[in-house]
């Protein structure tokens, strides 16, 4: 009877242990997601505005990406009190290959998407293909953090680091998901706008093509 308590409360034990691995791998992606997101964004809004072409684009919002990422890992260990050079190797260490993971995924299908590459900050392709191609490479990237996780690498490393103040100060339970949703908010304001454009552009396409058809020479009009 004392073997079964004692197995049972392995059991019990290994699965708390699994459920906060679970949480943890998945705080960890959403915070390489975040850094993703906002790079990607910001790289293709300056591409676009100093109208680089899609060979350039996408190295700009590469690096971008990995800068936001790196910055958003670092700014907390610095917060609890870490040289500047050692947060930068922690955070090196903890985040490259989640974030190298997540990139190389998410340029491969917007890759795939007809149209999503080229497509500019006013096209809906562009705002959902981008949704898309980052909920894929969140769950490209999931798995890697699970393993890193498992081997006291990847966001371990900044558990460690500084003991219970860098566990405090390593993406705080709130500021995560607030990024998270201002980001969804703006992807989905993106697509509104482009929605919105696209159909003014039909619109007056349509009004331009009625106007013609009542001119002199038009299909429509008299001497047609």
């Amino acid at each position: 009877m004392a073997h079964d308590t004692s197995t049972h409360q392995h059991h019990d034990e290994h699965s708390e242990h699994d459920m906060a691995s679970n949480r943890m791998a998945v705080s960890a992606t959403l915070h390489c997601l975040t850094g993703c997101a906002i790079g990607e964004i910001t790289g293709l809004m300056i591409g676009t505005a100093l109208g680089l072409s899609t060979l350039a684009t996408i190295p700009l919002a590469f690096a971008l990406a990995f800068l936001f990422g790196y910055t958003l890992s670092t700014m907390p260990l610095l917060r609890a009190g870490a040289a500047v050079g050692t947060a930068l190797g922690v955070v090196l260490a903890a985040d490259t290959l989640s974030i190298l993971t997540m990139e190389v995924v998410d340029n491969v299908v917007m890759a795939l998407i007809p149209g999503a590459m080229e497509a500019g900050l006013v096209n809906p392709v562009f705002w959902i293909g981008m949704p898309i191609s980052l909920t894929v490479a969140f769950f490209a990237a999931l798995p890697v953090n699970k393993w890193l996780l498992s081997r006291g690498k990847g966001h371990a490393l900044t558990h460690e680091f500084h003991g219970a103040a860098a566990q405090r100060a390593w993406i705080p339970d709130l500021a995560t998901p607030i990024l998270v949703t201002a980001i969804a908010a703006f992807m989905a304001g993106g697509l509104v706008v482009s929605l919105a454009d696209e159909l003014g552009l039909q619109q007056g396409s349509g009004d331009s093509h009625a106007v013609h058809e009542t001119l002199p020479g038009g299909t429509g009009s008299a001497a047609g």
